[in-house]
């Protein structure tokens, strides 16, 4: 077996990634997390083995990690000033290296779940998680 040690010469890292809420590009995120996992089992019929496999539901979760005023900022043009009250959105994660090619993932029909806050003496800056409902990924 042999391996081409350097493919583009670059792996992704945070640096390279841009993340936009409906075209709004997103300068206080700290992390952003989104999964697919779809529903498969074996179906059995004669013998031992399965004879073919069945396929269900797509499941999409995620979500994304801001800093505080970002939240709040979000929060001051919401309706009623609460998130989950966000119509639908989209959310754009771009891997954009100076080298290589750009992959991009939209997550469509994105709504906050719940927003909430949680601080203790001596922070200086807080990260709060928001859980997000998700259609699809494309």
């Amino acid at each position: 077996m042999e391996f081409t040690p350097l493919i583009n010469g670059r792996e992704y890292g945070w640096g390279d990634i841009a993340v936009t809420v409906s075209a709004t590009p997103l300068i206080g995120i700290r992390a952003v997390k989104y999964e697919e996992d779809q529903e498969k089992e074996n179906i059995y019929g004669a013998g031992r083995n399965p004879v073919s496999r069945g396929y269900g539901r797509v499941k999409t979760t995620g979500s994304i990690t801001l800093l505080s005023a970002t939240v709040f900022a979000m929060q001051a043009t919401a309706p009623r000033g609460k998130l989950h009250n966000i119509a639908p959105f989209p959310i754009v994660v771009s891997y954009q290296p100076e080298t290589g090619g750009i992959v991009k993932h939209v997550l469509k029909n994105c709504e906050f779940k719940k927003t909430t806050f949680d601080w203790k003496e001596g922070d200086m800056s807080k990260e709060i998680e928001l859980e997000l409902v998700i259609s699809h990924i494309e």
